[in-house]
């Protein structure tokens, strides 16, 4: 599948929608469109390996999870990710593998602060067999 994301205006805020051939793709997806809305993804090098895993109540729950920890290792770890090899089982448990880079002001040109994934009007539908999600982030 080509398409990955559009990114979406929301009064105040910003937001995506994200797609995905499955779950792991759409979280994928929407973890690189997010990173767009705070930097150019190809100025993000993959030099450093880290590791996520979450577990939820349910596949939304998973997606604001996911987006907001990835969020954490960005304010507080400074680092970028751009790559994921992510894993769901049973829609409420999440393993990622995350490849990026510590956070470099000289070459990373912050577009501007997302905040937090949330819940704001977010569902996970599938259509036709594409999994798709729009995600309002506070900024």
């Amino acid at each position: 599948m080509d398409r990955r994301f559009d990114i979406t205006n929301h009064t105040a805020d910003i937001g995506i929608t994200a797609y995905g051939k499955d779950l792991a793709d759409l979280m994928s997806n929407a973890a690189y469109g997010m990173l767009t809305l705070i930097v150019e993804p190809e100025t993000v090098k993959s030099t450093v390996t880290g590791k996520i895993e979450l577990e939820e109540l349910d596949d939304v729950a998973l997606l604001v999870e996911w987006l907001n920890a990835l969020l954490y290792e960005m304010d507080v770890n400074r680092l970028l990710f751009k790559e994921f090899d992510i894993v769901v089982t049973g829609q409420t448990k999440l393993a990622a593998v995350c490849r990026g880079e510590r956070l470099d002001l000289a070459r990373h040109r912050l577009k501007r602060e997302v905040k937090a994934a949330t819940y704001h009007n977010l569902r996970i539908v599938n259509e036709k067999g594409i999994y798709i999600a729009r995600i309002i982030f506070d900024i």
